[in-house]
C-alpha cells in the first residue's frame, strides 16, 4: 500500500525526504481502509434495504430479531484492533519526526509577516531560502515574532506551527540535491498566502556550516540588488509596477521627492534608502504604516550599493 515513488503519487507530491515514504504508507493504509469499509457499509445497508423492504403497506413484521454474541465481538474488537494498529503506527511516526537525530545540521528560522529567515551555523542570515546540505539530519529551531504561523515542506512531509514567545522545532534528512517549497499553513494576514520560501537541497561535505554570503564576481549589481529584493522579502511589501503595496512602490522611486508622515520632504537618494533599510521607521512615508524590521546586520555595504543599483533601474 506503500507509495515508495521519488516522484510522488496521485495523491501525494513528491517524496524528498527519508520520512516521506513512512509517512505516505501510513496515509496509504487509512485511505484503503476508509474505501474498503465505505464500500462494505454501503453496499451492506443497500442490499439490507433491498432485500427486507416491506412489499405492502398492510405487511407485518415476522422475524423477532435478537442478538449474536459473536457479531457483536467481530464488530467490537476488530474496529479496536485496526484503532490500536494506527495509534502505535501513528505515534511511532510522531516520536521519530519530533526528536532529531544527534549531530543534526542546526538552522534558526525566524518567522514574521510575512517571510522566513534562516540563520545558518556559520553566521549567515538568508532570507526567503533555506540552503541545506543532502544525506544528513537537519534540525529547525523556530521562532515567531510576531504572530502564529507556521512552517510546512510538503515534499518532506513536516510540518510545525511557530508560535509567538516560545522555541518549537522539526527535522528531517533530504535524500537528493534539488528546490523544494515552503508553505506558511497558519493564516497569519493579508499576505498570508504571499509568505513562502524555498528549501534548496545541495550535495555537500559532512563540514558544510552554511552558505556563502556576497555577490558573486559575475553577477552585476543591479542583478545582485534584484536578488536581494526577492530573498529579503522585499516583494511582499514592494512592487515594481507603481501598483500601491503595504510600502512604496519601486518603480520611479528613485530621485522622486516624498512627503513623510510628520510633514517633512525627503528625497529619495542613496542615503535615505540606506537609511531605510538599516533604520526604517526612522522617516516613514505618508500614507504607509511603519513596521518594516530592520535589516541592519543582514545586508552588507555591498548589498546596500546592489539594492540601490536595483532601485535607480526600476524607471
Amino acid at each position: 500500500m506503500a507509495s515508495g515513488n521519488d516522484t510522488g503519487s496521485f495523491w501525494l507530491p513528491p517524496q524528498g525526504s527519508t520520512v516521506a515514504g513512512e509517512v505516505d504508507s501510513l496515509f496509504d493504509f487509512i485511505m484503503w481502509l476508509n474505501i474498503i469499509f465505505f464500500v462494505l457499509i454501503t453496499v451492506g445497508a443497500i442490499w439490507l434495504v433491498l432485500r427486507y423492504q416491506r412489499k405492502s403497506h398492510d405487511q407485518l413484521a415476522t422475524a423477532q430479531i435478537g442478538h449474536n454474541t459473536a457479531f457483536e465481538a467481530a464488530w467490537t474488537f476488530g474496529p479496536l484492533v485496526l484503532l490500536l494498529i494506527l495509534f502505535v503506527w501513528g505515534f511511532r511516526l510522531f516520536l521519530n519526526l519530533s526528536v532529531a537525530p544527534e549531530g543534526a545540521y542546526t538552522v534558526q528560522v525566524t518567522a514574521k509577516k510575512w517571510s522566513w529567515t534562516f540563520t545558518h551555523p556559520n553566521g549567515a542570515v538568508v532570507p526567503g531560502e533555506l540552503e541545506v546540505p543532502a544525506n544528513r539530519p537537519v534540525k529547525l529551531v523556530m521562532a515567531s515574532q510576531d504572530v502564529l504561523h507556521s512552517f510546512f515542506v510538503p515534499d518532506f512531509r513536516v510540518k510545525q506551527d511557530v508560535v509567538p514567545g516560545r522555541l518549537t522545532s522539526l527535522w528531517f534528512e533530504a535524500k537528493a540535491p534539488g528546490e523544494h517549497q515552503i508553505f506558511c499553513t497558519e493564516y497569519c494576514g493579508k499576505d498570508h498566502s504571499r509568505m513562502l520560501a524555498k528549501v534548496k537541497v545541495i550535495a555537500a561535505d559532512l563540514d558544510y556550516q552554511g552558505p556563502q554570503t556576497g555577490k558573486p564576481d559575475d553577477v552585476t549589481p543591479e542583478d545582485w540588488g534584484k536578488q536581494l529584493y526577492t530573498k529579503y522579502g522585499c516583494i511582499a511589501c514592494h512592487t515594481l509596477d507603481g501598483s500601491k503595496g503595504v510600502g512604496p512602490s519601486f518603480k520611479g522611486l528613485y530621485g522622486r521627492e516624498e512627503s513623510m508622515a510628520d510633514g517633512s520632504k525627503v528625497t529619495v537618494n542613496e542615503d535615505y534608502i540606506m537609511e531605510s533599510i538599516y533604520d526604517p521607521n526612522a522617516k516613514i512615508v505618508a500614507g504607509f504604516a511603519g513596521g518594516m524590521p530592520t535589516f541592519k546586520g543582514q545586508i552588507d555595504a555591498e548589498g546596500i550599493q546592489s539594492i540601490i543599483a536595483f532601485i535607480k533601474a526600476q524607471k
